[in-house]
């Protein structure tokens, strides 16, 4: 990983108090297992909650590695709105994910934490 995005990323991490961009919930950089203490979760779950650079229009689409073009989002979030058969834009699936937290399907930390 470019070290612009690495620094990307911090920043990114830093703006969102570093919560998640679509799903809200916190999010770790360095310390996995400090994590998964703080909020007594197992080390697979707390992997899920990595802080990762996420691309707000695909490289693929255009999208270059750019403060606007750039927010944190966890793994999962992350990993899920790019494996879906048709991605949604950022905004829709934000909105997505938010559906499927209200609904309890989504991440099971959110309710803990928030």
């Amino acid at each position: 990983m470019s070290s612009s995005i690495v620094k990307l990323r911090f920043k990114a991490f830093q703006n969102q108090a570093g919560h998640c961009y679509y799903c809200g919930s916190p999010m770790w950089l360095k310390d996995k297992e400090g994590f998964a203490i703080q909020h007594a979760i197992s080390l697979p779950m707390a992997a899920e909650f990595k802080c990762t650079a996420e691309h707000l229009q695909a490289r693929c689409d255009g999208g270059n590695n750019s403060k606007s073009n750039i927010v944190a989002a966890c793994i999962f979030c992350n990993t899920k709105r790019h494996h879906r058969k048709n991605a949604l834009a950022p905004i829709g699936y934000r909105k997505h994910v938010q559906k499927r937290l209200d609904k309890g399907k989504w991440h099971s930390i959110v309710a803990q934490s928030v």
